[in-house]
């Protein structure tokens, strides 16, 4: 029985980068290919952007072809979202701009002793 199901989530080498996708070793016997309409849901312009040679990833099984050993994988089939930590929700402060408008009357009297010590001169 094959250990690679379609729907499974597993873990590879990036064995080659070609234009057209990334070769993803499995195993001894298996070897995958990335299409690189499986890399990402936006525009791939460069691979090599994605993935180094020799770095391991986890991709999805899309397709097995048991009789040749190769396995159709994707990138973009997993949520790489799920472990991120959620983001901590905006608090606003209790100041807003009443400390902006507790310092304008000090700076406008700095400004305004500033322009009369220049009238004097």
């Amino acid at each position: 029985m094959c250990k690679y199901e379609p729907g499974k989530i597993v873990t590879g080498c990036v064995t080659g980068i070609e234009s057209y996708g990334i070769f993803i070793g499995l195993d001894d016997y298996y070897n995958g290919l990335i299409h690189i309409s499986e890399i990402s849901s936006g525009f791939v312009k460069n691979i090599n952007d994605y993935v180094k040679i020799g770095e391991t990833i986890r991709v999805k099984v899309l397709e097995v072809d048991k009789d040749m050993f190769q396995v159709k994988l994707s990138i973009k089939g997993i949520n790489y979202n799920i472990n991120k930590p959620k983001r901590l929700p905006i608090v606003e402060t209790p100041l807003g701009f009443s400390t902006l408008r507790d310092l304008l009357d000090n700076w406008i009297e700095i400004k305004m002793t500033k322009i009369k010590t220049l009238d004097n001169l």
